[in-house]
């Protein structure tokens, strides 16, 4: 049976109120398009949803990606254009926390 990889990123800015800041994130987050291996991206800020208990909007910007299995997640992770986003954008963001998911096929 093959497992599927979810990688769900999100993204706290050092400046959360900076339009500049979310708008270099948000586009070395599209960049990540190029990588062969990601099947789907998803790319976004927190939705205007109503507030309740159980949500978190306290996030700057979020992607979600979906790979065919582990290693292409691991290719993901080691290629150039993810390394050149992350040596281009780190320096915008104060927190980053990953959420990754094995979904049995």
């Amino acid at each position: 049976m093959a497992s599927r990889i979810i990688h769900h990123v999100f993204f706290w800015l050092k400046n959360p109120s900076s339009k500049e800041d979310l708008d270099r994130l948000l586009k070395g987050l599209e960049s990540l398009r190029s990588i062969e291996v990601i099947e789907a991206i998803y790319i976004g800020v927190p939705a205007p949803t109503e507030k309740r208990p159980v949500i978190d909007d306290s996030y700057s910007a979020s992607e979600l990606l979906f790979f065919k299995d582990l290693e292409a997640q691991r290719t993901y992770q080691d290629h150039p254009v993810h390394q050149q986003f992350i040596a281009d954008c780190s320096s915008l963001w104060e927190k980053v926390l990953v959420y990754d998911i094995e979904v049995k096929d």
